[in-house]
C-alpha cells in the first residue's frame, strides 16, 4: 500500500453527457484504485456540465440503479474525497460533487438540479441535498431545477469554500489527508452521516465502540 499524492487519483466527469455504462465503469475503475493501492491520500472529482434537454432518453432504471450504487462506492471510501465545481454542474457531475467530503466551487460555479420531463430529476443528489441542508434555495433547486450558485450552496452548508483557483486548497487538503489512515476516515464519515437518523441513545454505542478501538490501536503503537 502506498500514500497517495495530489495528483495520484483524480477523476473527470461532464455533468453534460448522459450516464453511460462507461460512466458508471470510470467511477468504480478510481474506486478499485483506491481500495487496492491506497492506504491514505486524496481522491479528486473535478466536474462540470448540465445535461441537455432530453438528457434521460437512453437511461434505463437498470443503468441508474448500477449509477446510484456506484456513487454509493466512491461516497464510503476509506480515501478522503474532494470535489471541484466549475461552471454549471448537474446530472452526474451533482451526483458526485455531493458525495465528496470536501467540495471546491470555482468561482462562478453552479449546481443545477436537472430537468427530464416535466420536472427536476428525482435521483439521489435530491436525497442529499435535503440530508445536507434545509434552506429555501436548496427546495427550489431541488423542487424547480433553480440554479444555486456557489455563494448560496456555501451558505447551505453544501459547498465548503469558492475560490479562483483550486489547486492551493487541494494541495492542503492533500497535505491534511496524507496522515489519516482511510479506514479510520472511514468509520468517522460513517458516524457523522448516522447522526442525521439517529438519537443520541442510538447513537453512543456506535462512538464508544470507535473510541474503544482509537484507543486499543494507540495502545498497541
Amino acid at each position: 500500500m502506498t500514500a497517495a499524492g495530489v495528483d495520484d487519483l483524480v477523476l473527470r466527469i461532464d455533468g453534460s453527457e448522459p450516464v453511460t455504462p462507461a460512466t458508471v465503469e470510470a467511477v468504480l475503475g478510481i474506486c478499485d484504485r483506491a481500495e487496492d493501492g491506497y492506504a491514505a491520500g486524496l481522491l479528486t472529482v473535478h466536474v462540470s456540465g448540465v445535461p441537455a434537454p432530453g438528457w434521460t432518453s437512453d437511461l434505463s432504471v437498470g443503468l441508474t440503479t448500477k449509477w446510484e450504487r456506484a456513487v454509493r462506492r466512491l461516497e464510503r471510501l476509506g480515501l478522503l474525497t474532494a470535489g471541484v465545481a466549475t461552471g454549471d454542474c448537474g446530472g452526474a457531475a451533482l451526483d458526485l460533487l455531493l458525495a465528496t467530503d470536501v467540495r471546491i466551487a470555482v468561482a462562478g460555479a453552479r449546481l443545477v438540479v436537472p430537468v427530464s420531463g416535466d420536472a427536476t430529476w428525482p435521483g439521489m443528489a435530491l436525497y442529499r441535498l435535503a440530508r445536507q441542508g434545509a434552506t429555501a434555495g436548496l427546495r427550489r433547486a431541488a423542487l424547480l431545477g433553480t440554479p444555486l450558485d456557489a455563494a448560496r450552496a456555501v451558505a447551505a452548508g453544501v459547498i465548503d469554500v469558492v475560490v479562483d483557483r483550486p489547486e492551493p486548497a487541494l494541495a492542503e487538503i492533500a497535505a491534511a489527508a496524507a496522515g489519516i489512515t482511510g479506514t479510520e476516515l472511514a468509520i468517522r464519515r460513517q458516524l457523522m452521516l448516522d447522526a442525521a437518523e439517529h438519537s443520541f441513545e442510538e447513537a453512543v454505542g456506535s462512538h464508544l465502540a470507535a473510541c474503544d478501538r482509537t484507543l486499543r490501536r494507540a495502545a498497541a503503537s
